[in-house]
């Protein structure tokens, strides 16, 4: 490879991809798994990872475009290449805010194919002119249909928050998904991609043969780029970052894999990077934060304000399956919702206690998701919030604990009275998730022999031990410190100690106080 590489970005279309010369990642190894095993597949990733390209490559193989597979897997594999009427559903085009969106968005789509298969005079109903049109395909052509449905759930996804236009969509979409059972005579292949695995959508109990392929360990692969792949295809790609910013190879590999790695979708899958962020740096030749740049949903926004845990231990949690891919109105959890938007993803699975372990893949989505959730808390001022954030990093690089609170008392004295601090909870993550953000290292409730303290941060000079009180007084929190030992640990760590005690008043609402304390290492 070189470094003119073509990177497919936002490039969905395995047509236009093939011809056009792009850097493609070969995946049609899962294609002879799926010919040869169910009739009827779901598989949900996060957005950007690849979903509607592989649905685009099925659907081109399907219709027997074999020239666009040569030197691919598949193009050694025993199959005819016959071609199949296909038909491939998108519902990614639309926000379905509105009750009356979904049947135009269908009315377009199946106009299209009543023209391919010369359908006069369609049925008004929707689900009835879908089962005419699966079985007029098959007449016709005398090969059975290929139904490809992608974000089959987005009319829902984006409903969760709204009770009549969820039941309304999920009633339209079970009838529309009714003729998947009803003309399986018809039919050699379903596959739905989408967010979530709605348990209460018919489609599910209806279908008792649908393969939910979304945490298998033979199918953990089919989207995104694993690390052989990346160091096997984008080799010219990665030079060519490494030379515009002056690392060697594997200080380039290393920032990769920091910031795009860690998605893992079954309990034996490898560690994958998001395609669309890693794509992007290596055709922008620089590290930055890509994936995020569409903001975060008001709705994960909302459950993480109100969540009664610290948000660091929330964001390293264990559930079980059924809570991880629960996903349903009224019962849409946190954790749930932030796993299948890929906010969370799996870190390791206990066998025995069948339970996952759930953590934020890499740096970019974590300081995505904490950049969105700030606002939530307060409200930087009018100016570079860079600029902003700069200055309590210098504060707490140069051991200015004073200065560090002064700012953190005016920066909590910004917020506004409907985005009031509702409990202990909601101020300890806010100053968790604003100390993040600062780029240094930040732990929460760190456990000791003796109790939790609530933050630490750690520079190369100076070790912060801060413990926070909701109407107590600053006294107390310093003298918790001291009571429980909490900087005992660092006693021979090299780094001066600096405690920090404060109090939050709910009343005042703002940072009332503050005591400092420094432990110098001894001599």
């Amino acid at each position: 490879m070189t470094s003119k590489e073509r990177y497919p970005i936002g490039e969905q279309d395995f047509k236009s991809l093939r011809e056009g010369g792009f850097v493609y990642v070969d995946k049609t190894a899962y294609i002879e798994k799926l010919v040869q095993g169910s009739k009827y597949y779901f598989l949900a990733r996060p957005r950007r990872f690849g979903k509607s390209l592989f649905l685009s490559t099925l659907q081109y193989f399907f219709e027997g475009r074999r020239e666009l597979f040569k030197g691919l897997y598949i193009d050694s594999a025993n199959w005819n290449w016959e071609p199949y009427p296909v038909l491939r559903l998108d519902l990614n085009k639309e926000r379905y805010v509105e009750l009356d969106v979904l049947e135009p968005v269908l009315d377009e789509i199946f106009r299209d194919w009543e023209e391919r298969y010369g359908i006069t005079d369609p049925p008004v109903n929707i689900s009835v002119r879908f089962e005419r049109i699966i079985k007029t395909a098959a007449r016709i052509t005398g090969r059975q249909v290929v139904i490809l449905v992608d974000e089959y759930d987005k009319p829902l996804v984006g409903n969760l928050n709204s009770d009549e236009r969820f039941d309304h969509y999920r009633t339209k979409l079970a009838s529309l998904y009714s003729n998947f059972k009803s003309s399986a005579e018809y039919i050699r292949l379903v596959f739905l991609t989408g967010v979530s695995r709605f348990s209460k959508l018919s489609i599910f109990s209806d279908l008792n043969n649908i393969k939910d392929i979304t945490v298998s360990n033979e199918y953990a692969d089919i989207c995104g780029i694993t690390e052989e792949e990346l160091k096997k295809i984008f080799k010219g790609g990665i030079e060519t970052l490494a030379k515009k910013n002056g690392w060697n190879h594997d200080e380039t590999l290393d920032q990769l894999k920091t910031n795009y790695d860690g998605y893992r979708f079954a309990e034996e899958g490898s560690d994958m990077y998001n395609p669309w962020s890693l794509l992007r740096a290596l055709g922008d030749k620089k590290i930055a934060n890509y994936w995020n740049q569409t903001g975060l949903p008001t709705i994960i926004v909302e459950s993480l304000r109100h969540i009664d845990t610290n948000l660091e231990e929330f964001l390293h949690t264990e559930c079980t399956l059924d809570e991880m891919l629960g996903l349903d109105l009224h019962t849409s959890r946190p954790v749930a919702l932030l796993y299948q938007t890929g906010y969370l993803t799996i870190k390791g699975y206990d066998d025995f206690l069948q339970e996952y372990t759930l953590g934020v893949p890499n740096r970019e989505v974590k300081e995505g998701l904490f950049n969105y959730l700030l606002p939530e808390y307060a409200r930087l001022p009018n100016r570079s919030s860079s600029f902003y954030i700069n200055e309590f990093v210098k504060d707490l690089l140069k051991g200015n604990a004073d200065s560090f609170m002064r700012r953190l008392r005016s920066f909590f004295a910004a917020i506004p009275y409907d985005m009031e601090m509702e409990n202990e909870r909601n101020f300890d993550n806010a100053v968790y998730v604003f100390m993040t953000l600062l780029g240094l290292k930040i732990q929460a409730e760190v456990k000791t022999s003796s109790g939790r303290m609530d933050i630490l941060c750690k520079t190369d000079r100076y070790v912060y031990i801060i413990e926070l009180k909701y109407d107590g007084t600053s006294r107390e929190a310093v003298d918790q410190i001291e009571r429980k030992g909490y900087a005992l640990p660092f006693e021979v760590d090299g780094r001066t100690v600096i405690c920090i005690g404060a109090n939050y008043s709910s009343k005042e609402r703002r940072i009332t106080d503050w005591l400092v304390e420094t432990i110098p290492q001894p001599a």
